[in-house]
């Protein structure tokens, strides 16, 4: 064959139009990017069930915890404040819901 008649095929690599490698922010949906609050955790010993103040930062005002893209933490320590908050409702020292506060 001659260098002529080998036709180009089409590279799999990342490098054709349409492709969403590096092309800046990207957005979720009509609504925009959503805000993250970054909270900077020092040492994993300050994450601890006794220490309300701290985990309240964490938990929605309806009960819930904040989800990772939220509080924009590492999965280790996401994981963490989840056992901690489990327990400190267990214990109640936090509360399940959002009734428990207004008694």
């Amino acid at each position: 064959m001659d260098q002529d008649q080998v036709q180009e095929r089409p590279s799999s690599s990342g490098n054709e139009e349409g492709s969403s490698q590096n092309e800046g922010p990207s957005f979720r949906g009509p609504r925009g990017m959503r805000e993250q609050r970054r909270i900077t955790i020092s040492d994993a010993a300050q994450i601890n069930y006794k220490n309300i103040e701290f985990l309240r930062q964490f938990v929605t005002d309806q009960g819930k915890i904040r989800p990772r893209r939220q509080t924009g933490i590492t999965a280790r320590h996401q994981r963490l404040i989840a056992n901690a908050v489990k327990r400190a409702r267990h214990l109640a020292l936090l509360p399940f819901d959002r009734e428990m506060d207004r008694r």
